[in-house]
């Protein structure tokens, strides 16, 4: 079990059900960095989608928003914590204007319900939940030091995960921060006050096996050179899953990943698939559209190439390293990404985004 889904069971196991309104809360500067902000996520998800009985009018004009919002927000995760959150504040303050205009109150009422769901215990550290159930600052601040504590430990876990190094002690510790934070519940609040947090939360719904989180892949920038094809754009690529990678023709790690990458071309295009390569340059050599084109046939690179020769859809896709594999559904939306080489010291990254193209194309 996920230490996500701990904290979601733990304050599940202590409330109970049913449903009052809440509108948008603010959060104070010493707690900002310890409430997830879930929103736009949530607003991404077909489940949620269905929950809200969403018309195809109201989910054509919300994706019309996303076509403005989704850039910054997911150029945003290159951003430390500080600088992120108040871009996403004012995407999700964007989201709260059109659901003012196009949504029902119902509507507004429920997705209101199921970003408290996800955000789990720590919603009670919103100003608008605390002020609804009269919450005690001690308890508040309570809550919000085992909250450090629970992200302390997972940082550290996370990190020497990503070295490499022996995590279970790690991992353990992880998981008693995370069961001490949900064993708060208990202890900050009353049973009337958990009751009440219960009709907040309205009825039942998992947030946490949602899958289209992640926001709609950028569309390409348009350039001067396509290799293998006439200029595309994403829009036009509806109804497939796209593979977009980033390379630079003289990078090593590259070209580990080429062998796979006219494998997927070759095995995936008649399945629905399109693999889309995006040559943004590293050195003056790859800047040389010739030189481009002369590797890519070299290479035996038959896929569509877009020479990123001012690095224009690398910033738009907030790209920072060679390579990077994008997965795009069938409706644009981007469902999974892998940095670096996909096999390296015994990786299994081509698997993984296979695995994840299966499923979407069932999709």
């Amino acid at each position: 079990m996920s230490l996500r889904i701990l904290l979601v069971v733990g304050l599940l196991s202590l409330i109970s059900q049913p449903s009052p309104a809440m509108e948008r809360g603010a959060v104070s500067a010493a707690y900002a960095g310890l409430v997830p902000q879930t929103l736009l996520s949530l607003a991404h998800t077909p489940e949620v989608w269905q929950e809200l009985q969403l018309t195809p009018r109201q989910t054509a004009s919300l994706e019309q928003l996303f076509a403005q919002i989704d850039g910054p927000w997911f150029r945003s995760r290159l951003l430390p914590p500080d600088k992120q959150r108040p871009i996403i504040e004012a995407a999700e303050q964007q989201l709260h204007d059109w659901l003012q205009q196009n949504a029902t109150e119902p509507q507004r009422r429920r997705l209101a319900q199921l970003e408290l769901r996800a955000q789990n215990l720590r919603c009670l550290l919103r100003d608008d939940v605390a002020r609804q159930l009269k919450l005690q600052p001690a308890g508040q601040e309570q809550l919000a030091e085992l909250a450090r504590t629970t992200d302390a430990a997972q940082q550290k876990h996370h990190a020497a995960k990503m070295r490499g190094e022996a995590v279970e002690d790690l991992e353990a510790a992880a998981q008693k921060a995370v069961k001490e934070e949900q064993a708060s519940l208990a202890q900050i609040t009353t049973p009337a006050q958990r009751q009440q947090l219960g009709q907040l939360l309205g009825e039942s719904f998992n947030t946490t096996q949602l899958a289209r989180i992640y926001p709609m892949a950028p569309e390409f920038v348009p350039v001067d050179q396509w290799i293998n094809s006439e200029p595309l754009i994403l829009e036009q690529l509806r109804g497939k899953v796209v593979l977009v990678h980033f390379y630079a023709f003289q990078c090593h790690n590259c070209h580990a990943n080429f062998e796979i990458y006219k494998r997927w071309h070759q095995e995936l295009k008649n399945k629905g698939v399109v693999v889309v390569g995006i040559q943004t340059p590293e050195t003056a050599r790859e800047r040389d559209p010739a030189a481009v084109r002369a590797a890519a046939s070299e290479r035996e690179l038959l896929f569509p190439i877009l020479h990123d020769q001012k690095s224009e859809n690398w910033q738009a896709w907030g790209n920072t390293m060679w390579p990077t594999v994008y997965v795009v559904d069938k409706r644009g939306y981007i469902r999974q990404w892998w940095q670096g080489e996909l096999n390296w010291k015994g990786a299994t990254g081509d698997k993984t985004i296979e695995t994840v193209v299966d499923r979407l194309l069932q999709e």
